[in-house]
């Protein structure tokens, strides 16, 4: 087993160099190149999420999306500017096997408790039924974005950390793990009732932001997941099937 393990260890740095030299396919680019003003906070890159892991799949914290889906994604942010605000996006593209470890992560019979907070009131073996994860996902298709609003200038947000016990995902923005984005009454992957855009369990500022960035993304075309408040789908994307491709470093 130990020789095993160190054969795997010893082959990890390879597979990654192997990965990360491929290319994006044509359809696809990297937000940073179409509109390097919109924020990127990129989850599933790292630990900082409901699983408490990077998400097999991301080799790198960017936002990749289809061409007409990252274009007009920055129309909203040039819309959004002369009011001193800004989009942040917590995740673009996603490949297929980060949505099957999605799938796989809510099967899993181990429980780290301090992950309890990302869905405080659902019970995790519900999660699929009540249709917060799912074993299809539009973000494969590079038409998907998961996003919020910063004001500007940009404050620099705190560091989290994974072992600190920080309040659920529906507590007080102060108590939850530091973001600098406004508050939406609840943190983002909150898989949670109060996380629906239309619920009427959060303050009237709180709502206010909601409608703030589901009307900004609405005027270019962008349509709201109603469970989500962050999650949206290009409608005029001329988009095919899912990709495979891992989300890979961008080349300078």
């Amino acid at each position: 087993m130990l020789l095993g393990f160190a054969l795997a260890v010893a082959a990890a740095p390879a597979c990654l160099a192997a990965e990360s030299g491929r290319k994006l396919p044509e359809p696809l680019v990297y937000l940073r190149d179409i509109d390097a003003s919109i924020l990127q906070d990129i989850r599933y890159a790292g630990p900082d999420n409901f699983t408490g892991r990077r998400v097999p799949g991301y080799l790198a914290a960017e936002c990749v999306l289809l061409r007409e889906a990252a274009e007009a994604l920055s129309r909203v942010q040039q819309a959004l500017k002369p009011r001193q605000l800004s989009l942040k996006v917590y995740d673009c593209y996603r490949p297929l096997r980060a949505v099957r470890a999605f799938m796989a992560w809510v099967e899993r019979d181990d429980f780290d408790p301090l992950l309890k907070r990302y869905h405080p009131r659902v019970e995790r073996s519900r999660l699929i039924s009540l249709g917060y994860i799912a074993a299809v996902s539009r973000h494969s298709r590079g038409d998907a974005v998961d996003l919020t609003l910063v004001r500007l200038p940009a404050a620099q947000a705190p560091a989290s950390h994974r072992d600190k016990v920080y309040a659920d995902c529906t507590g007080p923005a102060e108590a939850r793990p530091p973001d600098n984005s406004v508050d939406m009454g609840t943190s983002f992957d909150c898989l949670d009732p109060l996380s629906h855009t239309d619920t009427t369990g959060i303050t009237a500022a709180q709502r206010r932001w909601r409608q703030t960035l589901v009307e900004a993304m609405r005027q270019q075309g962008f349509r709201n997941y109603r469970k989500e408040w962050w999650h949206f789908e290009f409608m005029h994307a001329h988009s095919g099937p899912a990709f495979g491709v891992p989300v890979l470093p961008r080349q300078p």
